[in-house]
């Protein structure tokens, strides 16, 4: 007998999951504060991971963090992954700008604390909501965080199709 495999979870599936567990508005403004920063700080950690210089260049493990996040974006909610590119890329900019102004060090202890102090809101604004974090139920969550944020603010700039 054959069985058939579920079908993925759409876009939209996950970030009306994502919904449901952030619905409390100081909740909700926490994430705007939190998510962006936890991002850039991923980001720039990754960038100060060394390279071989002879075959690329500072950040390419970032770059390359990025397009596979760019990727399973891409595969479900094509808008939102552009959106996000260009948030990608932006964020990438600052960290390069940050990486030659600051240094490998201070740029890993930039990026180490905003990291703590955005987690540290993260889980504040989880106490005003009453429910734990999404990603302790599913990693994949780490991903809808910010897609959730960009699909909001998509909406607020006058998109009807994100996800």
């Amino acid at each position: 007998m054959a069985t058939q495999a579920a079908s993925p979870r759409s876009m939209q599936d996950w970030l009306d999951s994502y919904s449901n567990d952030h619905r409390n508005h100081v909740n909700q403004v926490f994430h705007w504060c939190c998510v962006p920063p936890i991002v850039w700080s991923v980001i720039a950690l990754l960038w100060a991971i060394p390279v071989p210089q002879t075959w690329l260049r500072p950040g390419a493990w970032a770059v390359a963090v990025m397009v596979l996040a760019f990727y399973w974006y891409w595969k479900r909610a094509r808008v939102l992954a552009l959106a996000l590119l260009v948030a990608f890329a932006a964020l990438g900019l600052l960290t390069n700008f940050l990486y030659a102004l600051l240094g490998v060090a201070d740029l890993c202890g930039l990026a180490i604390g905003v990291f703590v102090v955005a987690w540290i809101g993260q889980f504040i604004g989880h106490k005003f909501e009453g429910r734990k974090p999404s990603f302790l139920t599913d990693l994949a969550y780490l991903l809808i965080g910010p897609a959730w944020l960009m699909a909001k603010l998509l909406r607020r700039l006058g998109f009807k199709h994100v996800a």
